[in-house]
């Protein structure tokens, strides 16, 4: 069978993994010979670094002048729980979730805050709950991107224009990849480590006046961790978004993230990160449509994630089987795809349906995604072979 005879040639970069995700085309350690190292980051070179960041990630974003942009500690998990911790319990709130993370955020609402007047909203994976059931006069907390499904809202349409709550949006997976309307957005929060392939261990915090409004006139009524505290007697603290982080930031991690946002202004900004990114998505769903044996997690077209590419086997043989041994299988495409260095750490998430995800950000190259769809095949062929 030729599917079972090896490709030719692979990937120049096999790396596909869905965080922390391929460091950008070109990428050298060298790059980073500028970093603020051995010097306080509240020095006023540290401090000129930071700001750096969150300028240059305004710029590539397009993020209107009035929103504020801060580096805080944790992760985007850091940045939304802080966001979360700080402005819910106001009002109602409407949460939503339809993979790991947003599940995630609906247990810290219901089990860890405890919030008296609180509305879940659930979707099975590859599907979206009921958009037009959001109630917009209370608060609102949702992902994009469901990173581990595979499954974005298509767009910011379903976000009512005259809400009286706030929008909380975890946009790990989304930023620099999907168009974000910012004017929709109270509170929007991602990673380095994804779509930019940048270091982790930091998150970005953008808040809009509504949002800051929020913070100056509510206090929650539970403690809030010196971490999550971004106000001070009343008032918002504009160090935070001026790159005077909470607590002690990586200088090598934000200079790593400094020059990938350089990258992204020299290949032409977020127009170019979002086209890339697109095409890498057309690449595996031409290969999807012309391939018998597997699919779209998400089965609505314009759901699917251009990041976090969710696929399911569909081949008959292998769907008879059970739930263990059709996880099984996929795993044994990941692994023979790992052993032949054609692509790394594609395997399902371990909350999410047997199957394969595959990162199609911004510094994937898509020449390196249509070589990855022929080792696809020939690892099918193989596991199936061993069958």
């Amino acid at each position: 069978m030729t599917n079972l005879t090896k490709p030719e040639m692979s990937p120049v970069n096999p790396d596909f993994s869905s965080g922390p995700c391929a460091k950008r085309p070109g990428y050298d350690l060298a790059h980073l010979q500028n970093a603020v190292l051995g010097r306080s980051h509240r020095s006023k070179l540290g401090k000129a670094r930071l700001l750096e960041a969150i300028t240059r990630t305004r710029e590539i974003l397009n993020v209107p002048e009035g929103w504020h942009i801060g580096i805080v500690p944790a992760s985007d998990t850091g940045a939304y729980e802080m966001a979360m911790w700080s402005l819910l319990g106001e009002r109602g709130l409407d949460i939503l979730g339809w993979e790991s993370f947003g599940k995630g955020w609906i247990t810290d609402a219901v089990k860890q805050l405890k919030l008296d007047d609180i509305r879940v909203m659930e979707a099975a994976y590859g599907e979206l709950p009921d958009l037009s059931a959001v109630d917009f006069s209370r608060d609102v907390a949702f992902t994009w991107n469901g990173t581990t499904s595979g499954v974005k809202v298509p767009n910011g349409d379903w976000i009512a224009d005259n809400r009286s709550g706030l929008t909380l949006c975890d946009a790990t997976s989304a930023a620099f990849a999907m168009d974000l309307p910012w004017e929709k957005l109270d509170v929007t929060t991602f990673s380095w480590q994804k779509v930019m392939g940048s270091e982790a261990a930091h998150g970005m915090l953008i808040l809009s006046p509504s949002a800051v409004e929020r913070l100056e006139s509510y206090t929650p009524p539970w403690p809030l961790p010196k971490i999550f505290r971004l106000t001070k007697g009343g008032k918002l603290i504009e160090g935070i978004f001026k790159g005077e982080t909470i607590n002690t930031p990586s200088m090598l991690a934000v200079e790593d993230y400094v020059d990938a946002l350089k990258w992204a202004e020299d290949i032409g900004g977020l127009t170019n990160l979002l086209q890339r990114s697109a095409d890498n998505l057309t690449v595996l769903s031409d290969w999807v449509g012309l391939t018998g044996w597997v699919d779209f997690l998400c089965a609505e077209e314009a759901n699917r994630s251009n990041t976090s590419i969710c696929l399911k086997i569909v081949e008959p043989d292998i769907t008879a089987l059970d739930d263990d041994a059709q996880a099984a299988f996929a795993k044994r495409i990941a692994a023979l795809l790992d052993a032949e260095d054609a692509a790394y750490d594609i395997g399902a998430y371990r909350d999410a349906p047997p199957g394969l995800r595959i990162w199609g950000g911004a510094t994937v190259e898509t020449a390196d995604l249509e070589i990855l769809t022929q080792w696809l095949d020939w690892a099918f062929a193989t596991a199936k072979e061993e069958l």
